[in-house]
């Protein structure tokens, strides 16, 4: 969207109206694939659902394929894409929360609002946690401010750490993605035929 208002396509005055429509969308196509439900969502982590799997992996690789053939045609520069920092022990331990967090709850945060906004009482419980979560990391921000700004590697991608071919790179990227969706379906007809 940046990108249409720098280019004039479009007024910065609508900005904030097509980011509402684009939320809207999105609530809509989570809520139609099933995502505001937890129990779709943790099946990943159960073995007998990887419809989540399926569409992050889908959505990273459509994403990059995506960025880097606008790059080519020359409508965006990857260089002068924002990257976000990189803080090494915020993000382990960020991830390890979230992840358990995902676990136990059935939701991760977006996917939770989408189920408080069609009333399901666990959103709401998982949304509350969150807030308390939220609460608390403000509160003691002082306390946990050099874990949460602790060893940052600054605006970094894996391409750049380790000098890759980005073009390898998505092609490798996509290989992956096709084996794991292999995978998923494998494992999860063992698990239908152990459970049901």
């Amino acid at each position: 969207m940046e990108l249409l208002i720098a280019n004039n396509i479009i007024s910065s005055h609508w900005d904030s109206i097509i980011a509402i429509c684009i939320g809207i969308a999105f609530g809509f196509v989570l809520e139609s694939s099933g995502f505001s439900s937890s129990r779709k969502m943790a099946g990943v982590f159960y073995g007998y659902d990887f419809a989540v799997l399926k569409v992050f992996f889908t959505a990273a690789v459509v994403a990059v394929i995506g960025i880097y053939y606008l790059d080519y045609l020359g409508y965006v520069e990857v260089g002068e894409l924002y990257i976000h920092p990189t803080y090494i022990w915020g993000a382990i331990i960020g991830g390890a929360i979230m992840g358990v967090g995902f676990i136990a709850g059935g939701f991760c945060p977006g996917t939770s609002l989408c189920g408080v906004a069609i009333g399901k009482l666990d959103a709401w419980v998982y949304v509350l946690g969150m807030f308390i979560g939220i609460f608390i990391f403000s509160e003691l921000y002082t306390f946990f401010e050099p874990i949460y700004n602790g060893y940052f590697l600054g605006n970094i991608t894996l391409i750049d750490s380790f000098g890759w071919n980005p073009y390898w790179t998505i092609f490798i990227f996509s290989l992956i993605a096709i084996v794991a969706f292999v995978v998923a379906d494998f494992v999860r007809k063992k698990i239908k035929k152990v459970f049901y």
